[in-house]
């Protein structure tokens, strides 16, 4: 079973919250809580749902308007799915790099300009050095 698996009726899941069922009826009003629907429309809560309900107790224990903690718990799950977002991208660049033959790497020119290089080489060092005076107009 997966913590978003709606299996808890409301009964079960307002006492796992601590609350009435009356409550979890009004957040689901509200919006704050949006539990699972049965064939017969009965709702069904899941563990992840029992957690924001818990989340939410606590927020209004502190003082949080309901306002308020909609808009904490709205930017809650954009956190949540950006991470989410983030780990695949990051998931597959990581897979681009490893079978990707002849990757480059780059480096900046003297001019600023990039310069481009296979993995496993480096970029000649120009060890020149160029020295400017003014022109005296004698």
């Amino acid at each position: 079973m997966d913590e978003h698996s709606p299996v808890f009726a409301i009964a079960m899941a307002a006492e796992l919250a601590g609350m009435h069922p009356q409550t979890l009826r009004q957040y689901d009003r509200l919006g704050l809580v949006s539990p699972g629907r049965t064939p017969g429309k009965s709702r069904r809560y899941s563990m992840r749902d029992v957690a924001q309900l818990r989340e939410i107790a606590h927020l209004s224990a502190e003082g949080v308007s309901l306002e308020g903690i909609r808009r904490v718990l709205d930017l809650e799950n954009q956190v949540t799915t950006l991470a989410t977002r983030v780990r695949e991208l990051e998931t597959a660049l990581a897979d681009e790099l490893l079978n990707r033959p002849g990757r480059r790497v780059f480096a900046a020119g003297t001019e600023g300009d990039v310069i481009s290089l296979r993995a496993g080489t480096r970029s000649r060092k120009q060890n020149q050095l160029e020295i400017w005076r003014p022109k005296h107009d004698d």
